[in-house]
């Protein structure tokens, strides 16, 4: 409850509001924490070039809609790449491969959804250096990774780094915990390219290459059987319940309001670990959620179960600008 309560406050409004001023020693802390422990680990690099999609703000804001789509033009220019990842809230620890029939409990949500729809290797582990140094050894044919949110993992050795913001922004641009930056705005001169997921936040600093980012809804497949599709015109007038668990909840409902479809709301933190009791709520009505929730709700789902997948969409210059700077990388 309060964490929720503490995005209210960071997103609400551009500002900091009274009732955080009381965090503001802690933000200080945070940022001599940060900086030190910047300062103190030795990158490692791999001997292949390291893509890192991160954001400065806490929360997703489509880093993984984002790797999806790198993998995808990658591999249509003819390269290999692979994808590493920390495995939030997953078991795995030491680094291990992401399997198709794995669960989230085990290698997190973001990487089992990135295994099933990329088509290229997919490691996890904490230390992500280890984790791309053991793909690259079961996987020799990898000529690049990318790492799906791996900004502030500096241990991480990268040849280009990007950027993701939502429609949010920056929120009241204040570090954690008085506002939602895990780095100041300041560090976006560091990055290659900042992409946006909705309006552009106009604090960004200037001078830095933007690419707005779009996400697409596909059509609807059912949970329980993946071969069964309908467009939002067959749901419509029906009893739905929409389910979503992400970093803002609302950019799915919005979506769904824009298909023309009614529905109740049922917002849940972003990488939530859902029991049967959670989705009690849609035993009289028709179920719909994102591909990330639907990797951890097909056991527990009490009826039909509609799932929207969403493709990204931006700019083919994004790629250009990728291998242009990865050309001509020194062999580590």
């Amino acid at each position: 409850m309060f964490a929720r309560w503490l995005q209210q406050q960071w997103f609400a409004q551009r500002r900091l509001t009274p009732a955080l001023w009381f965090l503001l020693p802690l933000s200080a802390l945070f940022f001599l924490l940060s900086r030190l422990k910047r300062r103190l680990t030795r990158p490692q690099r791999l001997p292949v070039p390291v893509v890192v999609v991160g954001n400065i703000t806490v929360g997703g804001a489509g880093k993984t809609p984002l790797t999806l789509w790198l993998a995808q033009q990658l591999l249509a220019h003819g390269r290999r790449p692979g994808i590493v990842s920390r495995g939030y809230r997953g078991s795995a620890d030491m680094p291990q491969p992401v399997m198709a029939g794995a669960t989230a409990a085990e290698v997190g949500d973001e990487p089992l959804l990135l295994a099933r729809r990329s088509g290229v290797p997919v490691w996890v582990g904490r230390d992500r250096a280890a984790a791309g140094q053991a793909l690259l050894v079961a996987h020799p044919e990898v000529d690049m990774l990318l790492c799906d949110d791996g900004l502030q993992h500096y241990r991480l050795a990268r040849d280009v780094e990007l950027a993701v913001f939502d429609g949010r922004g920056a929120g009241n641009a204040w570090l954690l915990p008085t506002g939602p930056l895990r780095e100041s705005l300041s560090r976006l001169c560091e990055v290659d390219a900042v992409i946006c997921n909705g309006p552009e936040d106009p604090r960004l600093p200037a001078g830095i290459p933007r690419f707005a980012m779009q996400l697409r809804p596909a059509s609807f497949y059912r949970l329980d059987r993946p071969g069964d599709i309908c467009q939002a015109a067959q749901l419509a007038g029906r009893p739905l319940h929409a389910l979503a668990g992400i970093g803002d909840p609302g950019r799915f409902f919005r979506t769904l309001e824009g298909l023309g479809l009614s529905f109740s709301r049922h917002p849940f933190a972003d990488h939530h670990a859902y029991t049967a009791v959670d989705l009690a709520f849609a035993a009289d009505g028709v179920l719909l959620m994102t591909e990330k929730d639907a990797v951890k709700c097909a056991p527990l789902v009490p009826g039909e179960t509609w799932v929207l997948p969403v493709d990204a969409e931006l700019s083919p210059a994004l790629v250009d600008l990728i291998l242009e700077k990865i050309r001509g990388r020194p062999v580590a």
